[in-house]
């Protein structure tokens, strides 16, 4: 079961790939920013992340610059996809400007209801749930992109507005769940 819009963020405490951003571990409390949270959950070898690890970075980016922050968990089983393992996940991040955290349990998957990949949670900055859903109407595909709701969302959020659309489905992969 997913989360619903105004519940409290799900605590969670995992081993951070990205050594070059944030702690060896980081719970919620350290991925969030000031004035708001996104977590997404994505992972290596889905095509509709791959196609979208340029906005990913971008919108990182700009959460970065307003106040929010931004952190990947990958709960993908790394025995059905190998490309999900700690150490690809490692690998990977050596090129990503956020934390890209392990939920090897994927005990945060489920607590956060989450689905798919990429599938993106923004919180406000008192940890409730604002927006859930995709990115954007085309991960596949940038140069179709004709709707931004979880920048639409953030916005709103920042001027103090409840986003006019709070949640979508996302457009990905399946999580890939251990048997």
């Amino acid at each position: 079961m997913t989360l619903s819009i105004g519940q409290t963020a799900p605590a969670f405490e995992l081993i951070n790939a990205n050594s070059t951003v944030g702690e060896r571990t980081m719970n919620f409390e350290q991925s969030a920013g000031q004035k708001g949270t996104i977590i997404v959950f994505e992972c290596n070898h889905c095509p509709y992340v791959i196609a979208s690890i340029e906005r990913m970075e971008s919108m990182a980016s700009w959460c970065n610059q307003v106040g929010i922050g931004f952190v990947g968990i990958n709960s993908n089983d790394p025995v059905v996809y190998p490309n999900d393992s700690f150490e690809h996940m490692q690998k990977r991040a050596l090129s990503m400007g956020y934390a890209y955290l392990h939920d090897e349990t994927q005990e945060v998957a489920h607590a956060y209801g989450a689905k798919r990949t990429p599938e993106f949670f923004l919180f406000d900055a008192n940890n409730r749930l604002v927006y859930q859903g995709r990115m954007d109407d085309a991960p596949r595909d940038p140069t179709k992109v004709t709707a931004t709701e979880l920048k639409d969302a953030a916005e709103a959020m920042l001027s103090g507005q409840t986003p006019a659309i709070e949640h979508t489905e996302s457009i990905g992969c399946s999580v890939k769940w251990k048997a």
